[in-house]
């Protein structure tokens, strides 16, 4: 079971979002799961530029990590989206990844796969973060098994970290075990379903501008 966890704060591993994504990656070991961190800090991921060639060839134009950003989440078990908390969102690290992600959410390329998320933040207002991420993982068409996240208390340290620390552990096992499972999740499944109806719709009607996507719906149907 391989495991990838994309890390989006500029501090890297050093941060109150690395150290609670360490815990959750505790859980995941302890599966027996192998993991892999891709931190947004050392690589490099620019913003769209909306050029359509993704929906054309499949494949971004833009020379930087994307690609093999992409290549990473279609091998995978599953995946793992740590953020900090930036006004009520998440860091313009994982934004850009998201928006040269739509590709893969027209597609919804990840269909089958399972996804947990981690946040953190200064003050507070984490569900909101939280939701955020997981409404993402779903218009992949993957999975969310739940998320962790909470304000800090100080660099690295966490209110309550033990009830905390232990919840992030539990995450982790949780993925590997909806991952061995194939577990359902029904509200979910009703979201991704309707979402799913909208991106067919959305490909039959550019069909004769995008043609990677309309393969890749004909492939869906048969």
């Amino acid at each position: 079971m391989k495991i990838i966890a994309i890390l989006a704060s500029p501090r890297g591993m050093q941060g109150n979002t690395g150290r609670l994504l360490e815990e959750v990656l505790n859980g995941v070991k302890e599966s027996g799961a192998d993991t892999e961190i891709l931190s947004l800090k050392t690589l490099t991921v620019q913003p769209c530029v909306a050029c359509d060639a993704c929906h054309k060839t499949g494949i971004c134009t833009i020379k930087d990590d994307y690609e093999r950003i992409k290549d990473k989440l279609l091998a995978c078990d599953g995946f793992i989206l740590a953020s900090p908390n930036y006004i009520f969102s998440v860091s313009a690290q994982m934004k850009a990844l998201f928006d040269r992600c739509n590709g893969l959410i027209h597609c919804m390329a990840l269909e089958g796969k399972y996804a947990a998320v981690v946040e953190t933040s200064g003050g507070g207002d984490d569900e909101e973060v939280i939701s955020y991420m997981e409404r993402f993982v779903n218009t992949l068409g993957a999975s969310s098994v739940g998320g962790v996240g909470s304000p800090a208390a100080g660099v690295r340290t966490f209110p309550d970290e033990a009830d905390l620390f232990g919840r992030a552990q539990e995450l982790g096992r949780e993925l590997c075990r909806s991952i061995a499972g194939q577990r359902r999740y029904p509200e979910q499944d009703e979201f991704i379903q309707n979402f799913r109806g909208r991106m067919a719709g959305l490909i039959d009607v550019m069909k004769e501008y995008w043609p990677f996507e309309r393969e890749q719906w004909e492939k869906k149907r048969t």
